[in-house]
């Protein structure tokens, strides 16, 4: 019996003959960097369940559940903590909760096969003031982070915190954490 190539051999034949030929046909004025094309699919999977996008996104980002632990967003979505929650009253019905808690224990850091998403889960994340977790105390963050000047961000109105990834990373919603594709307001283009 003949060999037939498997439809998923296929497939990926047909991916890197268009990555190929995109690469092959920029015009000289363009880079031709091939791994260009790479930049526009996630780095960390994005929030995709509706209830989280809608309940934590009207506030702020959904940020990315690959970005904590499970334990962290186990904390975080405590009574006691969604009462305060980082200052603010974010109390959910308990059935909502428990939807929340299900997706995001589902999908953190610490269960992810991302190796960005893996970074985050590294154990020695620092507690805020309200003995919450923090993304930006995460030791991956403060690494990927600790050569940007404050007034960039904390002094700049039009970011003012580090928590505000999206005002930075312009993938930031589709889980585009790029290094390359930062432009910070007021500055424009990140080079590091």
């Amino acid at each position: 019996m003949p060999h037939r190539p498997s439809i998923a051999r296929s497939a990926l034949m047909g991916l890197l003959l268009v990555a190929t030929g995109t690469a092959l046909a920029a015009t000289d004025d363009e880079t031709r960097d091939w791994r260009r094309w790479l930049r526009m699919f996630p780095n960390i999977a994005p929030a995709t369940q509706p209830a989280y996008l809608q309940e934590c996104g009207s506030c702020h980002l959904a940020y990315p559940p690959g970005v904590l632990p499970a334990a962290s967003w186990n904390r975080i979505l405590a009574p006691e903590s969604l009462a305060d929650h980082y200052g603010d009253d974010a109390s959910l019905p308990d059935a909502l909760v428990a939807e929340l808690r299900g997706y995001l224990m589902a999908n953190a850091a610490d269960g992810s096969a991302r190796v960005r998403e893996r970074a985050f889960a590294v154990p020695g994340a620092a507690r805020s003031d309200t003995g919450l977790p923090r993304i930006t105390e995460t030791p991956y963050f403060i690494r990927k982070h600790h050569r940007i000047p404050a007034r960039l961000v904390t002094d700049n109105p039009e970011v003012s915190r580090f928590s505000q990834c999206n005002r930075c990373h312009i993938g930031a919603d589709r889980g585009v954490f790029d290094e390359r594709q930062i432009e910070i307001p007021g500055l424009g283009r990140w080079e590091d």
